[in-house]
Order: C-alpha cells, then sequence, then structure tokens
C-alpha cells in the first residue's frame, strides 16, 4: 500500500452551453486595441449614430422639460411629435441636430479612447478583462466624456430645444447660440449641471461597459479572440443600453432641468432633485423613460456594432502590435 496521498479531480456538474463548446480551449493572449484606433473609431460611430436616432432624443428632451406647473403641453408622445410636425414641419424633429453631431462625434471617440487606455493597463496577463474591471473602466470613460464633451454639448443642446418651445426663438443656428450663450452668461453657461452630467454619464458608461463585458465574456468563453457577430454585438449593446436606461433615468432628468433655460429656478443639483420632488412626485424622475429607452437600446446597438466593425477594418491598414 503507497503512503502517496490520493487527489481527486473535481468535475462541474454544469455543462457548457453547445455555442461555447468549441472556445473550450485557451487560445492565446486576447489581442488589445490601441487608443488610437478606439478615438477614430469611436468618432465614427458618434457621428453615423446620433443622425439615425436625435429624433427619439428629440422627443425624450420635450417631455423632460414639460414640467407639470406649466400645465403640460404635451399629453404622450405621439401628441408632442404631432404638435412639433404641425409647428415646424419634420425638420422640428432634428432641430438641435447640429449641436449633437458636433458633440457626438467626440463624445464617442474619448469615450472609447479613454475606455480602451484604461482596459489595457487593467487587463490579465492572458489580456481578459473581468467585469469589475469593466465597469472601472466604463466609469473613467463617462467621467472623461461628461466634463470634456457632454456637459457643455448638452447644455448647448436642451437650450436650442427649449428655446423652441419659446414665443420667440432667440437662437438661429448652433454657433449663434452658441455665442449668445458664452455672451450672456460666460464660459459657465455651457457647464451648468456638470454634477449631475458626471454622474450620469459615469454611472452610464459604468452600466453599460459592466454588462458588455460580462456578456462578451460569457460568450467567448476561454476564447478571448472568438470572433462576435455584428448581430450579436448589436443585441448585447441593446441590453447594455436598457440596463443604463432604469439604473440613471432620474439623474437624467435632473441633468435636463439643470441645463434647460429656467436652470436659474435651481440651487444646485441637489435642489433640483429636492423641487422635482416636492412639487412633482418621484413619477417625475422618470419623465420621457419610454421614448429615452428605444433610443437608447438602439444607439448602444448601432454604436458598437459601428465602432466594433471599424475597429476591425483599421486592424488590416493600421498596424500597431
Amino acid at each position: 500500500m503507497s503512503g502517496r496521498p490520493t487527489t481527486t479531480t473535481f468535475v462541474s456538474p454544469f455543462h457548457r452551453p453547445r455555442c461555447l463548446a468549441a472556445a473550450a480551449a485557451p487560445a492565446g493572449k486576447a489581442k488589445l486595441t490601441h487608443p488610437g484606433k478606439a478615438i477614430m473609431a469611436g468618432g465614427i460611430a458618434g457621428g453615423i449614430e446620433i443622425c439615425i436616432t436625435f429624433p427619439t432624443e428629440y422627443v425624450k428632451t420635450q417631455l423632460q422639460l414639460d414640467e407639470k406647473a406649466n400645465p403640460p403641453r404635451y399629453k404622450g408622445i405621439g401628441d408632442c411629435v404631432k404638435q412639433t410636425v404641425q409647428g415646424h414641419g419634420v425638420r422640428g424633429l432634428y432641430r438641435g441636430l447640429s449641436s449633437l453631431v458636433y458633440g457626438s462625434i467626440p463624445k464617442a471617440a474619448v469615450r472609447f479612447g479613454v475606455f480602451e487606455f484604461l482596459s489595457n493597463k487593467m487587463r490579465d496577463e492572458n489580456g481578459k478583462l473581468d467585469s469589475t474591471r469593466g465597469l472601472l473602466c466604463g466609469l473613467g470613460a463617462g467621467v472623461a466624456e461628461a466634463v470634456f464633451v457632454v456637459c457643455p454639448m448638452e447644455t448647448v443642446k436642451v437650450k436650442f430645444i427649449h428655446d423652441q418651445t419659446s414665443a420667440n426663438p432667440k437662437y438661429k443656428g448652433f454657433f449663434h447660440g452658441v455665442r449668445e450663450i458664452v455672451r450672456t452668461q460666460g464660459l459657465k453657461g455651457t457647464y451648468q449641471g456638470l454634477t449631475a452630467t458626471v454622474l450620469k454619464q459615469g454611472s452610464n458608461q459604468a452600466i453599460r461597459f459592466y454588462v458588455m463585458t460580462s456578456l462578451r465574456n460569457w460568450y467567448k468563453g476561454d476564447d478571448p479572440n472568438k470572433a462576435i457577430n455584428p448581430l450579436i454585438t448589436g443585441t448585447f449593446g441593446a441590453i447594455a443600453g436598457a440596463a443604463s436606461v432604469f439604473g440613471n433615468t432620474p439623474l437624467d432628468v435632473i441633468k435636463t432641468r439643470m441645463q434647460g433655460l429656467e436652470a436659474h429656478k435651481y440651487k444646485s443639483t441637489l435642489d433640483c432633485a429636492v423641487k422635482i420632488m416636492k412639487h412633482e412626485g418621484p413619477a417625475a424622475f422618470y419623465k420621457g423613460t419610454v421614448p429615452r429607452l428605444g433610443r437608447v437600446c438602439m444607439d448602444v446597438a448601432i454604436v458598437f456594432i459601428i465602432y466594433e466593425e471599424v475597429v476591425k477594418v483599421l486592424n488590416k491598414v493600421w498596424k500597431t502590435d
């Protein structure tokens, strides 16, 4: 009888999904995306996405600005679209698009560039990024885009859309609007609601990249370089977008109020939240959720699909390994 200790091999009672069986064996280190490629691909994806989804963003913002105390001007999503088209034509649904196009390109560029930069530093020895680190990288990307792009862009956009609801609109175009805002309110006028914007964008991207990282890791299994079909990427993106909507719509409502033409009514982000709760009730924090849900799911799905496909093209023409 031998004195050597016997060893027992643990066998998991759970079976891997059949579609992941081929990824059971390790397949080397994951390929990293150069931040420069991420910036370029992100900018292209952001510009295309906003041109497709802007009308839903317009309706969402209108409903959030339509406070109960006014009384409400719109009865719902359909009524908002109907009144806008009757008063300004179909082009009215694209009022303020220029400010978002100018902002969406650098926003997505900063977001993906910072995310890839941070994730490249936080991956393990096999190049894998776990969900928790994906959340932290997303948080960093969200805060960066909020400070450098989103806050001034969103402030101008909300003022543009809010200006259209007034009897005598004063902004003639993007550059005229920016010039007037800076002339009357100073540079600070383009940074209204900064705290709410940082909270909103930070939590937004933290949630989205956490979900995307989790779903990608699940799908790829032990093969970090397994290709993902664009339709699957889009599905994962839509799920991530929906999660972020339900997670931070209250912050989006507060941010929109803080950046509107009546932002002077609020002393701070906290004061805005308190007044909304006091005068309109908790339901007001979820105003515009339905149109935002539709836009964001489509938005995130489109952005991730285009981003991944552009990166594939750049990998062929721009060697960084």
